[in-house]
């Protein structure tokens, strides 16, 4: 039977908000237990409206979902005493302290901090100092600290994650991916979405998602490995202009700004040396071209001009 053993199972999900807001057009994948999965895309791409789906704070209007079994439309109230649900809005009450939010999560979920203190003890030791402090008194990191103990406190067997690391300092983000790690390790089942492009190395899977539909889903090497596309990094004086001359130049398929330099795919068997000329006869005489290996960014920008081109 397919989905039979997967922690998650999403087949055919839409959601339409009216009119011709497609928020998630036939979404379909599986997380097996103890799976890191990630979702990743930009905002608007559908990424919170699928998790609030799989956590039964909304309803698809067609196709299914389902979590360890549980139909996420018929059996949400078992669902509900599984699953951990961390927004990607900060939604714990900011005027109780660490401890208090703490305990009153366990209290909602019929158990208490110390039955499950094992489960939250190497994340809550960071937060300890601080227990009499009010949540909206935290840093953000802590913040997303103590919300993700409070989603643990009651032993779920699936996370589902709302961009965690958003508006998180780079330090936080890295030490809150190393919980995810330990987590993931212990046997619990994670979806995560986020939209750092650099954070599906830290998946084992990922699902790329892009105005409600998933355009590519494979382990990160897996997809950086199907990509044929040959990218082009390109650099000169006035990054502006050179790049909307590259866009002007007739062989360009699409060219976009990436740092202190542009990616550059060129149509077809176009030479790059043609760029290059095209350039010079723009007046633009300092500029430099060399063949990169896509990075998943490059490859995300690529599978949606594929899309935009059937």
């Amino acid at each position: 039977m397919a989905g039979e053993g997967q922690a998650v199972v999403v087949d055919g999900i839409c959601k339409s908000y009216g009119g011709d807001v497609q928020a998630l057009q036939n979404v379909s994948f599986e997380v097996k237990p103890g799976e890191l999965f990630g979702l990743i895309g930009p905002d608007g791409a559908g990424k919170t409206t699928l998790l609030r789906i799989l956590t039964t704070l909304l309803l698809a209007d067609s196709g299914s979902a389902s979590v360890h079994g549980l139909d996420v439309r018929r059996e949400f109230s078992a669902i509900r005493g599984i699953v951990g649900y961390m927004p990607g809005k900060f939604s714990l009450y900011q005027d109780l302290s660490v401890e208090e939010n703490l305990n009153f999560f366990a209290t909602v979920f019929g158990t208490t901090v110390k039955a499950n203190y094992h489960l939250v003890e190497d994340i809550y030791r960071q937060l300890e100092p601080f227990k009499t402090r009010l949540a909206g008194n935290l840093s953000g990191g802590m913040k997303q600290k103590l919300a993700l103990c409070c989603a643990l406190i009651h032993a779920p067997t699936v996370l589902f994650l709302d961009e965690p690391t958003t508006g998180v300092d780079p330090v936080s983000r890295k030490d809150f991916w190393g919980m995810l790690g330990r987590l993931r390790d212990s046997g619990i089942a994670i979806v995560v979405s986020t939209p750092y492009m650099d954070e599906a190395a830290r998946c084992e899977r990922i699902a790329l998602i892009q105005k409600g539909q998933i355009i590519a889903m494979d382990s990160l090497a897996g997809i950086l490995a199907s990509n044929q596309t040959e990218t082009y990094a390109v650099r000169g004086e006035g990054l502006l202009g050179v790049l909307k001359a590259l866009r002007a130049y007739p062989e360009t398929r699409y060219c976009y700004a990436f740092g202190q330099e542009h990616h550059l795919v060129l149509k077809g068997d176009a030479d790059p040396k043609g760029a290059e000329s095209f350039l010079r006869a723009q007046g633009h005489q300092d500029v430099s071209f060399r063949r990169i290996e896509p990075t998943i960014e490059d490859v995300f920008i690529a599978l949606m001009q594929d899309q935009a081109d059937v």
